[in-house]
């Protein structure tokens, strides 16, 4: 059984992490503070640190927090905050950082360092520059201590706004959004053996340094060290706050033992159910989900759309490529009436763009869909597994621009699936009984130059599987939207699961990309 995520979701935002205080209260916020050791930090130096650790077995050599806080239970947790005065840049750039406390599921402190022309200066963790809900005890000297993670602020929706943009919390974890967006998805440096009976591995970002920008700078550069009893790395973050929220990612990894698996640019989600299946949730609510699709860009020109489904079994699909353009996990629907949800706003949950840089040879790109019957599961996870193997003590290289956008021009360039509808295959007022197991299936397809064409025009649907046997397909231009809709019936034959494909064209050209779906009986 695949090992699940055991963090909860900070897709959730202000729900589950801890908020910000609004007012202060006891003494005035003091500000972050650091040790008087400082040595100089250069990417190579970084690179180097980390062949030098795969090189040695591996030891998590964090501190500890104290078992007081480790025990505190979420809403504990919660309660503490951190003062927003006591915020990093605050008032002086137009980045500001804060840092979580340690504690709860975050039990081993990460250490966090500034870089200031090239000199690293570490971090102090102090309780002043929290604001304490809850009586907590304290360790005779905190300042051995680390943090839990850091977040970032930038002024993305207003020019006087601290708006709180850019997270990296839990093991490799880092979440980012755009204007008007709210957190959903999360990145993460690393997977490794992800799905596989063994259980998963979930690499750690051990030390960060944060390089201190220009006062007027809108980008921000942060390295962190991976480490984990698999593999190190070296990272380098480019942060770029705009209405697509860019991160430019460069990372070396060094493996330490041999990995069956690994998984490069991962980004996870969350997946309950959509209207692409049964309504089986005693719940109000339409759909909920972060996702409701995965969406890959093929070197051959190809665009290839699959709904998500939570199925009741673990399912691993595998779509193989050679140097893809492009892969993540999409929140196409934005329809607020399709959600009905005022609190978690799954309709302003970004899509998740992976662009890699150069050339990433063959492999496949990997989407595992975990069953879930809670919407605080990350049950979805894709990435890219290369079919070169990670060689021990052998650099493996890659970078890649992970993108956080609500509405992307050109992503697909053509038309694209924006629901997948199943049903019975019996017709209202037939008296002819559909074959056994038939289902009907009906999809929408907008975009691309579907809206300027006319209901006459001979725009084709055209379907296959893999198994099984598609009958009568038909196509309608629908009026209220714009675009065009394909009914097609679906008769399995048995054989089990079935891949079926569907794309629209007109006199041999391609509209759409191809909508996807694995169906199972």
């Amino acid at each position: 059984m695949v090992q699940r995520r055991t963090l909860l979701r900070a897709g959730m935002s202000a729900a589950l992490l801890p908020a910000a205080a609004s007012t202060l209260s006891g003494p005035a916020a003091a500000q972050p503070a650091f040790r008087g050791d400082r040595a100089l930090f250069s990417r190579a130096w970084l690179v180097e640190q980390a062949r030098r650790m795969a090189e040695e077995p591996y030891e998590d050599t964090r501190p500890v927090a104290p078992e007081a806080w480790r025990e505190l239970d979420y809403d504990g947790y919660r309660n503490i905050r951190y003062r927003p005065d006591a915020a990093l840049w605050r008032g002086e750039r137009l980045f500001s950082l804060e840092f979580f406390h340690p504690g709860f599921q975050y039990e081993r402190p990460v250490a966090i360092n500034i870089l200031r022309d090239e000199e690293a200066l570490p971090l102090v963790f102090s309780p002043d520059l929290y604001d304490y809900g809850i009586e907590l005890e304290m360790p005779d000297d905190p300042a051995d201590l680390g943090f839990a993670g850091f977040r970032v602020h930038y002024p993305l929706n207003g020019a006087s706004a601290r708006d709180e943009f850019a997270v990296f919390l839990g093991a490799s974890y880092f979440r980012v959004i755009g204007r008007g967006q709210i957190y959903g998805k999360s990145a993460r440096g690393l997977a490794i053996d992800t799905a596989l009976p063994g259980g998963e591995e979930f690499p750690v970002f051990e030390e960060f340094w944060i390089e201190e920008p220009a006062p007027d700078s809108s980008d921000l550069i942060v390295h962190a060290l991976l480490n984990s009893p698999s593999a190190t790395g070296a990272y380098r973050f480019v942060l770029q706050p705009r209405t697509t929220t860019r991160v430019e990612v460069q990372a070396t990894v060094f493996p330490r033992e041999p990995v069956e698996k690994l998984g490069l640019a991962a980004v996870t989600s969350m997946f309950l159910y959509g209207e692409n299946g049964a309504h089986t949730f005693d719940d109000f609510r339409p759909e909920v989900h972060d996702s409701d699709g995965l969406l890959i860009s093929f070197a051959t020109g190809e665009w290839l759309w699959r709904p998500l489904v939570n199925r009741g079994n673990l399912n691993v699909s595998a779509f193989y490529a050679t140097n893809p353009r492009g892969f993540g996990l999409l929140q196409r629907d934005r329809d607020f009436a399709n959600y009905q949800d005022l609190e978690a706003e799954y309709h302003r949950r970004p899509s998740a763009w992976v662009e890699p840089i150069g050339d990433w040879g063959p492999g496949r790109v990997e989407l595992v869909e975990i069953p879930s019957d809670s919407e605080i599961h990350d049950n979805i996870v894709c990435y890219w597994v290369p079919d070169a193997a990670a060689e021990v003590g052998q650099p493996m290289e890659f970078a890649y621009v992970l993108q956080a956008f609500d509405e992307a021009p050109n992503v697909p360039p053509g038309g694209s699936a924006v629901s997948t509808r199943i049903g019975t295959a019996r017709r209202p007022g037939s008296l002819e009984e559909p074959p056994a197991g038939a289902r009907l299936f009906v999809i929408e397809f907008n975009g691309g130059d579907l809206a300027y064409l006319d209901a006459d025009q001979p725009v084709e649907a055209v379907v296959n599987a893999s198994s099984g046997r598609i009958e009568t397909p038909v196509t309608h231009k629908n009026t209220e939207t714009g675009g065009w809709r394909v009914f097609f019936d679906f008769v399995p034959d048995g054989r089990s699961p079935s891949d079926l494909r569907c794309f629209l064209r007109l006199r041999r050209h391609a509209l759409t990309e191809t909508w996807s779906y694995l169906w199972t009986e």
